[in-house]
């Protein structure tokens, strides 16, 4: 009986392993990037980019040092979503004061994202900003979607 105490805490202790060293890669990657979220993944195929299809896995920095310009494709929040659009800077609005003001657009829309904004905002300023898209690795977000929706059927079959 003794054996088995011993098998189940050695098991139990090895996940709290697993578990924490993902949270500290996680906390430790939203440091080094100076992003809260600095790896999003593709949910929409219609962004018409040439390199971002459903799935793809995004990874993202918001340095402050690093200026956002026309051309570059950031993600961003707006009041009320809470999934994160990922569009391209079509307009940057700068004052003499140093304030910045983005306007968006996804590449196959034919309008600006003013739409998607929040009621009676027209420009999406530095804090709406999630990050710049740096880099991307093709399709891996596919395997997290599929160990999402499957968890997320099997608890909701557990739950009914």
């Amino acid at each position: 009986m003794n054996w088995i105490r011993k098998f189940i805490i050695s098991r139990l202790l090895k996940y709290v392993l697993i578990i924490s060293t993902i949270l500290m890669l996680w906390k430790s990657l939203i440091l080094i990037t100076n992003c809260r979220k600095p790896i999003n993944i593709v949910l929409s195929g219609g962004l018409g980019y040439s390199f971002l299809r459903y799935g793809d896995l995004l990874f993202l920095t918001n340095y402050q040092t690093d200026p956002i310009r026309a051309g570059d494709v950031v993600a961003f929040e707006t009041e009320g979503r809470s999934i994160p659009i990922v569009h391209r800077v079509i307009r940057v609005h700068e004052r003499s004061d140093g304030y910045v003001k983005f306007l968006t657009k996804g590449d196959d829309h034919e309008v600006d994202d003013r739409g998607l904004y929040s009621p009676g905002q027209l420009w999406i300023e530095r804090e709406d900003i999630i990050g710049k898209v740096k880099g991307y690795f093709p399709y891996l977000g596919l395997l997290i979607i599929l160990i999402y929706n499957l968890f997320s059927s099997i608890f909701s079959f557990v739950v009914a």
